[in-house]
């Protein structure tokens, strides 16, 4: 069934009406670092503009003083300065060229390196609800189109106005009377200009809009391709994919309707111009009125004239995409981050005790419906702490409240007595280490991912680290050790693999509180045993927080907190909990038995 138009655009939505000069005034702010190269572009544009429009008029004299007198030696001597200007113009083309391409990839750099810091900064909420490929394209083919504007975009435009400007002064000091037979078509070539201009400009806008959507599909379906193979969803998402790129197909249509739209009816104007030029301007010869030299240039210049215009439909479409670009990419950047560091930040300790409390904390995705209720407890420096419950009852979520990747709705978090909310991010972050469930490897050497580039773990502490993490001795079995090759997300590593490399990066940054988040859900008996006798040595002066579903990860724990819908139902030792014969009890005979 076909979606709706509206709902196909609403993921990507096409912006109102776009301020051209405010985007303009913004991605100037880009090059005013550079401006020495934008000054020299500015002054190379008016010398190249006059060698390129002097040609005609060399024509000109070349016939009019030197071919029909037949002076053959003052023929030769204007064909020299012809030559001198011929190379003039192929050097300030280098020049100026050069300049643009230098200055739009020096301000590109620095606004797609901005765009990701900005991205560093956004909320955790903001990732989950945007998809990856979108993301993408704002980094990548959204900035591009911008730095292409600096080449073909709106510096040839001005390049192209100051010729015709050019152009048509001549052509009124050639002559003032064929000059008005020459602009008499121009009411008309206004008028198609301004109709082209309406309708391409969405045009435009709607190619990157599905070019966003088939981005994004990719991200998720090249992403999850195991899961589309395993349940033979190849079909459907041939299907679905096939309908994004009609889509994409049906918008560059239209785009392409309105280029060769403008590019033929310039070219039929410019035809039409023409003979009127040769019926009046021949006329005029004809009679003396004017020189054959001086048909000839207006001839050669009117070709010129409506050269720029012709191809303006294809400079215009740079332009357009450009502008449809940066409204995407400031639309990222005016995003305003929900979670950030507070104005003042409080001052604490640098050596972090570790103790943890959650004071009636309450929390929820969406209005309406919390996740947690008046949750409260407190975890001691240096205490193991479990964390158990059903899927869905907010173990993970309290995970991400200590991290502050969500902020509480309600109640306080507490590390060694100071709200996290008045704490830096960084420094908050820094004292939390966390063990997913879920491991990210990046496509680096093993000893990166462990480090994660971070200057101040050497390479010492990080074989020491995973010494504790009892992965040592897999890296060491591999081929480059240390140094070997992680490919795309760690496939060359086993899931077990994968989450000992994960303690150990945990370890080698060496937090006071650290967190294992489900970290042995995936692991198999024989990996798990490793990591429970690593446990006792890892967590030793640390406070731990442990999340899992298997109860037999977290028996030797000091004190376990069942969570049950939200709320903290039980709490207590292992032994004292099967006591009591509750929930945590009811759980455990489940999974033993």
């Amino acid at each position: 069934m076909e979606t709706p138009e509206t709902d196909i655009l609403d993921p990507e939505k096409v912006l109102g009406k776009a301020y051209d000069l405010e985007l303009l005034r913004r991605i100037a702010r880009y090059l005013a670092p550079y401006w020495k190269w934008v000054i020299a572009t500015l002054l190379l544009l008016p010398a190249l503009s006059a060698l390129e429009v002097v040609r005609p008029y060399l024509y000109k004299l070349a016939i009019d003083r030197y071919i029909i007198p037949r002076d053959w030696a003052g023929l030769l001597k204007l064909s020299g300065v012809y030559g001198a200007v011929v190379l003039g113009e192929i050097a300030l083309n280098y020049l100026n060229y050069y300049a643009m391409q230098v200055t739009g990839q020096l301000a590109m750099r620095d606004l797609r390196r901005d765009v990701f810091d900005h991205l560093m900064k956004l909320q955790h909420s903001f990732f989950e609800r945007t998809p990856i490929g979108r993301m993408t394209t704002r980094v990548t083919t959204d900035i591009e189109v911008i730095g292409e504007m600096f080449s073909s975009g709106v510096v040839a435009i001005f390049d192209d106005f100051l010729k015709l400007f050019l152009i048509i002064g001549l052509l009124i000091w050639l002559n003032f009377k064929i000059a008005l037979v020459s602009f008499s078509t121009l009411p008309i070539l206004v008028v198609a200009v301004l109709v082209f201009r309406a309708g391409a400009r969405e045009a435009f806008r709607r190619v990157r809009v599905r070019i966003a959507q088939i981005n994004a599909f990719l991200g998720e379906h090249l992403g999850g391709m195991a899961t589309v193979q395993l349940l033979r969803r190849e079909e459907e998402s041939l299907t679905e994919f096939s309908r994004l790129n009609n889509l994409h197909r049906e918008a560059h249509l239209m785009a392409i309707r309105y280029d060769t739209g403008l590019f033929s009816f310039v070219e039929a104007l410019s035809l039409v111009t023409m003979a009127l030029i040769i019926w009046y301007g021949g006329g005029r010869t004809a009679v003396g009125g004017v020189t054959f030299g001086t048909l000839f240039a207006f001839v050669r210049y009117l070709e010129m004239f409506f050269i720029p215009i012709r191809d303006l439909s294809a400079k215009y479409t740079v332009l357009q995409s450009a502008m449809a670009g940066a409204e995407r990419v400031f639309e990222l950047l005016d995003t305003k981050p929900e979670i950030a560091d507070p104005p003042h930040p409080a001052t604490i300790p640098h050596k972090t005790k570790g103790e943890i409390s959650f004071e009636n904390v309450s929390f929820a995705y969406r209005q309406g419906q919390e996740v947690l209720h008046s949750v409260s407890f407190n975890a001691r420096a240096g205490e193991r702490l479990a964390i158990v419950g059903a899927t869905g009852s907010g173990k993970s979520t309290m995970i991400k409240l200590l991290n502050r990747f969500y902020d509480a709705g309600g109640g306080h978090i507490l590390l060694d007595g100071v709200d996290i909310r008045s704490m830096e991010l960084a420094d908050l972050r820094r004292r939390i280490g966390v063990v997913p469930q879920d491991v990210h490897l990046y496509s680096r050497t093993v000893l990166e991912n462990i480090t994660l580039g971070e200057p101040s773990i050497p390479k010492e502490r990080a074989i020491e680290a995973a010494r504790m993490a009892r992965a040592h001795q897999f890296i060491e079995a591999l081929p480059r050790g240390y140094d070997e090759p992680v490919k795309e997300r760690g496939s060359n590593f086993s899931v077990g693999q994968r989450q000992l490399l994960s303690f150990a990066r945990a370890l080698a940054f060496d937090p006071p509180v650290l967190v294992l988040d489900e970290a042995t859900s995936s692991i198999d008996p024989s990996t798990e045993a490793l990591i429970q006798e690593a446990l006792r040595t890892l967590l030793a002066g640390r406070t731990a927080i442990v999340i899992a579903h298997r109860l037999s990860t977290v028996i030797d724990s000091d004190r376990i907190i069942v969570l049950h819908k939200g709320r903290i139902r039980e709490e207590g030792a292992h032994n004292e909990l099967i006591e009591k014969d509750g929930i945590y009890a009811r759980l455990y005979r489940l999974q033993m038995d």
